[in-house]
Protein backbone atom coordinates (compact mmCIF):
# COMPACT_ATOMS: atom_id res chain seq x y z
CA UNK A 1 0.00 0.00 0.00
CA UNK A 2 2.82 2.59 0.77
CA UNK A 3 3.72 1.96 -2.93
CA UNK A 4 0.48 2.89 -4.23
CA UNK A 5 0.53 6.21 -1.57
CA UNK A 6 3.82 7.19 -3.01
CA UNK A 7 2.86 6.64 -6.60
CA UNK A 8 -0.58 8.21 -6.57
CA UNK A 9 0.84 11.35 -4.61
CA UNK A 10 3.45 11.66 -7.61
CA UNK A 11 0.77 11.58 -9.98
CA UNK A 12 -1.17 14.38 -8.31
CA UNK A 13 2.43 16.29 -7.90
CA UNK A 14 1.79 16.23 -4.50
CA UNK A 15 4.56 16.73 -1.50
CA UNK A 16 4.04 14.39 1.45
CA UNK A 17 3.45 17.68 3.59
CA UNK A 18 0.49 18.79 1.11
CA UNK A 19 -0.85 15.40 1.38
CA UNK A 20 -0.86 15.23 5.12
CA UNK A 21 -2.32 18.92 5.83
CA UNK A 22 -5.32 17.55 2.59
CA UNK A 23 -5.60 14.07 5.03
CA UNK A 24 -4.75 16.17 8.78
CA UNK A 25 -2.27 13.80 9.34
CA UNK A 26 1.44 13.98 10.31
CA UNK A 27 4.17 14.03 7.23
CA UNK A 28 6.04 11.63 9.07
CA UNK A 29 3.51 9.21 9.75
CA UNK A 30 2.67 9.42 5.68
CA UNK A 31 6.48 8.56 5.32
CA UNK A 32 6.55 5.94 7.17
CA UNK A 33 3.15 4.50 5.40
CA UNK A 34 5.25 4.97 2.32
CA UNK A 35 7.96 3.69 3.32
CA UNK A 36 7.37 0.41 5.39
CA UNK A 37 5.49 -2.20 3.86
CA UNK A 38 3.65 -3.74 7.28
CA UNK A 39 2.29 -0.17 8.15
CA UNK A 40 -1.38 -0.46 8.39
CA UNK A 41 -3.15 2.67 9.02
CA UNK A 42 -6.75 2.78 10.59
CA UNK A 43 -9.42 2.96 8.40
CA UNK A 44 -10.20 6.54 9.49
CA UNK A 45 -6.97 7.30 8.15
CA UNK A 46 -7.26 5.62 4.99
CA UNK A 47 -10.24 6.65 3.87
CA UNK A 48 -8.88 10.43 4.50
CA UNK A 49 -5.66 9.27 2.56
CA UNK A 50 -7.78 8.46 -0.15
CA UNK A 51 -9.87 11.60 -0.60
CA UNK A 52 -6.98 13.36 -0.57
CA UNK A 53 -5.66 11.63 -2.81
CA UNK A 54 -8.74 11.61 -4.98
CA UNK A 55 -8.65 7.93 -4.94
CA UNK A 56 -10.98 5.33 -2.91
CA UNK A 57 -9.77 2.96 -0.16
CA UNK A 58 -10.18 0.25 -1.92
CA UNK A 59 -7.66 1.22 -4.57
CA UNK A 60 -5.09 2.15 -2.09
CA UNK A 61 -5.46 -1.09 -1.10
CA UNK A 62 -5.01 -3.26 -3.79
CA UNK A 63 -8.23 -4.58 -4.11
CA UNK A 64 -9.20 -3.76 -6.73
CA UNK A 65 -6.51 -5.19 -9.22
CA UNK A 66 -7.92 -8.41 -10.08
CA UNK A 67 -11.44 -6.68 -11.20
CA UNK A 68 -12.73 -5.57 -14.04
CA UNK A 69 -14.20 -2.02 -13.11
CA UNK A 70 -17.51 -1.02 -13.63
CA UNK A 71 -18.81 -3.84 -10.95
CA UNK A 72 -20.55 -1.48 -8.43
CA UNK A 73 -23.87 -0.55 -8.74
CA UNK A 74 -25.29 2.91 -9.86
CA UNK A 75 -25.41 5.44 -7.98
CA UNK A 76 -29.33 6.31 -6.28
CA UNK A 77 -29.43 9.61 -8.28
CA UNK A 78 -26.86 9.46 -11.33
CA UNK A 79 -25.48 12.63 -13.45
CA UNK A 80 -24.54 12.42 -16.87
CA UNK A 81 -22.43 15.56 -17.58
CA UNK A 82 -20.62 16.87 -20.59
CA UNK A 83 -16.85 17.51 -20.06
CA UNK A 84 -15.09 20.88 -21.41
CA UNK A 85 -12.86 20.57 -24.05
CA UNK A 86 -10.39 21.92 -21.47
CA UNK A 87 -11.75 18.93 -18.50
CA UNK A 88 -10.72 16.77 -21.75
CA UNK A 89 -7.75 18.09 -22.35
CA UNK A 90 -7.25 17.93 -18.57
CA UNK A 91 -8.01 13.96 -18.34
CA UNK A 92 -6.07 13.05 -20.83
CA UNK A 93 -3.10 14.24 -19.45
CA UNK A 94 -3.27 12.64 -16.19
CA UNK A 95 -3.73 9.20 -17.42
CA UNK A 96 -0.64 6.64 -18.93
CA UNK A 97 -3.17 3.62 -20.52
CA UNK A 98 -5.78 4.59 -23.23
CA UNK A 99 -7.67 2.61 -26.00
CA UNK A 100 -7.03 2.64 -29.69
CA UNK A 101 -9.24 2.03 -32.09
CA UNK A 102 -8.16 0.53 -35.67
CA UNK A 103 -8.94 -0.72 -38.66
CA UNK A 104 -8.32 -4.20 -39.29
CA UNK A 105 -8.08 -7.42 -42.20
CA UNK A 106 -10.12 -9.24 -39.67
CA UNK A 107 -12.18 -6.10 -38.63
CA UNK A 108 -12.26 -2.49 -36.45
CA UNK A 109 -9.95 -3.20 -33.67
CA UNK A 110 -9.26 -1.86 -30.05
CA UNK A 111 -5.86 -2.35 -28.16
CA UNK A 112 -4.73 -0.61 -24.72
CA UNK A 113 -1.58 1.54 -25.75
CA UNK A 114 1.04 3.23 -23.28
CA UNK A 115 0.77 7.03 -23.92
CA UNK A 116 2.01 10.29 -23.17
CA UNK A 117 0.63 13.62 -24.53
CA UNK A 118 3.04 15.75 -25.72
CA UNK A 119 2.18 19.32 -27.51
CA UNK A 120 -1.52 18.40 -27.83
CA UNK A 121 -0.88 15.31 -29.57
CA UNK A 122 -1.23 11.81 -28.39
CA UNK A 123 2.10 10.11 -28.38
CA UNK A 124 2.80 6.12 -28.15
CA UNK A 125 5.74 3.57 -29.19
CA UNK A 126 4.66 0.47 -31.33
CA UNK A 127 6.55 -1.92 -33.54
CA UNK A 128 5.93 -1.89 -37.24
CA UNK A 129 3.40 -5.16 -37.94
CA UNK A 130 2.08 -4.73 -34.41
CA UNK A 131 -2.05 -3.47 -34.44
CA UNK A 132 -1.36 -0.10 -32.88
CA UNK A 133 1.34 0.84 -36.55
CA UNK A 134 -1.82 0.36 -38.19
CA UNK A 135 -2.96 3.52 -37.05
CA UNK A 136 -0.66 5.26 -39.17
CA UNK A 137 -1.30 7.42 -42.01
CA UNK A 138 -5.26 6.74 -40.91
CA UNK A 139 -7.98 8.69 -38.84
CA UNK A 140 -7.96 6.96 -35.50
CA UNK A 141 -10.08 7.10 -32.31
CA UNK A 142 -8.57 7.01 -29.02
CA UNK A 143 -10.29 6.39 -25.78
CA UNK A 144 -9.66 7.10 -22.03
CA UNK A 145 -11.47 6.80 -18.61
CA UNK A 146 -11.71 6.27 -14.92
CA UNK A 147 -14.34 4.49 -13.18
CA UNK A 148 -14.42 4.47 -9.39
CA UNK A 149 -17.13 1.49 -8.41
CA UNK A 150 -17.05 2.73 -4.72
CA UNK A 151 -18.35 5.90 -5.03
CA UNK A 152 -20.61 4.75 -8.78
CA UNK A 153 -18.81 7.67 -10.46
CA UNK A 154 -16.25 7.52 -13.63
CA UNK A 155 -15.37 9.66 -17.01
CA UNK A 156 -14.65 8.70 -20.48
CA UNK A 157 -12.84 10.95 -23.19
CA UNK A 158 -12.61 10.10 -26.86
CA UNK A 159 -10.33 12.02 -29.21
CA UNK A 160 -10.45 11.79 -32.85
CA UNK A 161 -7.63 12.44 -35.21
CA UNK A 162 -5.09 11.68 -37.94
CA UNK A 163 -2.00 9.29 -37.11
CA UNK A 164 1.18 9.23 -38.83
CA UNK A 165 4.78 8.15 -37.78
CA UNK A 166 7.61 10.31 -36.43
CA UNK A 167 10.54 9.69 -38.30
CA UNK A 168 12.92 13.05 -37.70
CA UNK A 169 15.40 12.18 -35.82
CA UNK A 170 15.43 15.38 -33.53
CA UNK A 171 11.71 14.83 -33.15
CA UNK A 172 12.21 11.04 -32.20
CA UNK A 173 14.68 12.32 -29.66
CA UNK A 174 12.66 15.17 -28.33
CA UNK A 175 9.67 12.66 -27.93
CA UNK A 176 12.15 10.32 -26.09
CA UNK A 177 13.05 13.19 -23.23
CA UNK A 178 9.66 14.33 -23.02
CA UNK A 179 7.55 10.81 -22.91
CA UNK A 180 6.92 9.27 -18.95
CA UNK A 181 4.73 6.46 -20.17
CA UNK A 182 6.99 3.33 -21.96
CA UNK A 183 5.74 -0.16 -23.43
CA UNK A 184 4.36 -2.33 -20.45
CA UNK A 185 5.04 -4.97 -23.26
CA UNK A 186 8.13 -6.82 -24.12
CA UNK A 187 10.24 -6.67 -27.59
CA UNK A 188 11.64 -3.73 -29.08
CA UNK A 189 9.42 -1.06 -30.20
CA UNK A 190 11.01 1.60 -31.91
CA UNK A 191 8.25 3.17 -34.00
CA UNK A 192 7.14 6.42 -32.72
CA UNK A 193 3.07 7.29 -33.70
CA UNK A 194 1.84 10.74 -32.82
CA UNK A 195 -2.15 11.39 -32.89
CA UNK A 196 -2.64 14.85 -34.24
CA UNK A 197 -6.21 16.14 -31.67
CA UNK A 198 -9.00 16.71 -34.51
CA UNK A 199 -11.80 16.77 -32.20
CA UNK A 200 -12.26 15.66 -27.97
CA UNK A 201 -15.38 14.94 -26.42
CA UNK A 202 -16.06 13.36 -23.10
CA UNK A 203 -18.48 12.73 -20.26
CA UNK A 204 -18.87 12.08 -16.80
CA UNK A 205 -20.98 10.34 -14.82
CA UNK A 206 -21.71 11.68 -10.56
CA UNK A 207 -24.26 10.99 -7.83
CA UNK A 208 -26.39 13.81 -7.39
CA UNK A 209 -27.85 14.98 -3.94
CA UNK A 210 -30.97 13.26 -3.04
CA UNK A 211 -33.87 15.36 -3.76
CA UNK A 212 -35.41 17.07 -0.91
CA UNK A 213 -37.26 15.07 1.35
CA UNK A 214 -36.42 12.16 -0.37
CA UNK A 215 -34.52 10.04 2.01
CA UNK A 216 -34.49 6.49 1.94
Amino acid sequence: MGRRLAQRREQLGLTRQETAERAGTAPGYLQHLEEHPTAAPGTGVLIRLAGALETTAAELRGGGVDQPPGLGRAAPHPELAQLSAEECRARLSTHGVGRLAVSAPEGPTIVPVNYTVIDDAIVFRTAPGKSPARAVGTLVAFEVDHIDDALSRGWSVLVRGHARAVSDPDAVRRLQDQAYSSPWADGQRDLWVRIEIDSVSGRGITAAPSPAGGGE
